[in-house]
């Protein structure tokens, strides 16, 4: 699969099927507001609170395209991987680091989309187990995606709930986050990396890439930087990513204009997005709100807590991410802001067991059957399970000390 901004179906081809879901939501958001299920002034409401969201996963994935049609993402792949001077543990290391780095900054979506085939590609060179690096990168996608509000639209979404400035949602988020990587890298090392390490942990390293353009490999770099230090100025994230973005633009519009094409542009992730906030919106009216309220509970303390955390995850699991925490959100006061936040790292950190629970694990399953890399399912949906469970806990104990 290419990324989620990808050019139409060729003729005679069947369409593709995260077309087909986007498509069909949008279609169901929109019949749910012309039929009246869900009246035109909350639908109105819905969109203006979303329209910011979408400038931001608009323009960022453009970002991120572009970052990594820069060469960016293949530079610092085979730098890790030689700084690694061979060893399988150093690799290991550095891989989860470089995979946590990239779902903090870019969010989750782009770690998937675009990380995962310079983390196959790279296995390749280095003719080490594909499987291991394949899912450092899925993984770390949805478990790290807890620290900043920008590495998740469910951030985004939790941070204006509770009136959080970027600094100031860190300062929560920081030892939950710790505690879900924490977790992350031991389960990877026990799971897969120490049963796949090359013979006698060794591998040979890659040679030095460098950039076809290095000037659209700096201008990337900078842009990227501009777009973090705004970010933790407080500048709103639209902005902050329209402007990195825009900078960037003008750099491969300078250097290499063919690059820039309609097909950039994320049109299936806004579809989706916008699709489902509707669509979640006119099931939670009808009574899905009601039966989120009986698994949330309504008690306070530890337990209160972390029931939240749990039914985001359980939801998750069940239906998405993203509906779960939509569907959490309506149901819980604005002012508990501990049981918001831990229905947040519920559906961050527990979306592992079941493939459809994030659209970040879609996206890498796709990135890998384009690959024609197979990942054991039976395995891969066992240790994920076990994954989402520890690293949920391990999350929301750690919040229950800074929220």
């Amino acid at each position: 699969m290419t990324a989620i901004g990808d050019a139409p179906t060729p003729p005679g081809r069947r369409p593709h099927p995260l077309d087909v879901i986007a498509v069909g939501l949008a279609l169901a958001g929109a019949a749910c507001v012309a039929t009246g299920l869900l009246p035109r002034a909350d639908a109105a409401a819905t969109l203006a609170r979303i329209l910011p969201l979408l400038i931001f996963l608009g323009t960022v994935v453009v970002l991120a395209e572009l970052t990594a049609a820069a060469g960016v993402f293949d530079v610092l792949a085979t730098r890790m991987a030689r700084a690694a001077r061979g060893r399988w543990p150093a690799l290991f290391a550095l891989c989860v680091g470089f995979a946590a780095l990239t779902t903090i900054v870019l969010n989750l979506d782009t770690t998937a989309v675009l990380l995962t085939p310079v983390m196959l590609a790279l296995a390749v060179t280095l003719r080490t187990a594909v499987a291991p690096l394949a899912v450092t990168t899925v993984w770390l996608a949805n478990t790290a995606s807890l620290l900043l509000p920008v590495s998740n639209l469910t951030n985004l979404l939790a941070s204006e709930r509770i009136g959080l400035d970027p600094l100031a949602y860190l300062g929560v988020m920081w030892l939950p986050q710790l505690a879900a990587i924490a977790v992350t890298t031991v389960l990877l090392w026990w799971f897969w990396w120490r049963r796949d390490q090359p013979p006698g942990g060794r591998f040979p390293p890659p040679p030095t890439h460098r950039p076809t353009d290095a000037v659209l490999y700096r201008t990337a770099l900078v842009a990227c930087l501009i777009f973090v230090a705004a970010i933790l100025l407080g500048a709103p994230v639209g902005l902050a990513s329209a402007v990195a973005t825009g900078l960037l633009l003008l750099g491969f519009a300078i250097r290499s204009p063919g690059t820039l094409r309609p097909a950039l542009l994320p049109w299936r992730l806004l579809v989706f997005v916008t699709g489902l906030f509707l669509v979640i919106q006119t099931i939670g009216v009808h009574g899905l709100n009601d039966l989120v309220a009986w698994l949330a509970g309504d008690e306070g303390g530890t337990s209160g807590v972390l029931r939240a955390g749990g039914t985001g995850a359980l939801l998750a699991n069940l239906v998405n991410n993203l509906p779960a925490y939509l569907a959490g959100e309506a149901v819980l006061p604005t002012g508990d802001r501990q049981r918001l936040l831990a229905l947040l790292v519920g559906t961050n950190v527990g979306p592992l067991a079941l493939p459809w629970a994030s659209l970040a694990t879609l996206l890498w399953l796709e990135r890998c059957r384009a690959a024609r890399v197979r990942v054991p399912l039976a395995r891969f949906l066992l240790t994920s399970t076990v994954l989402a469970v520890l690293g949920t806990l391990a999350a929301v104990g750690a919040l229950l000390l800074t929220g």
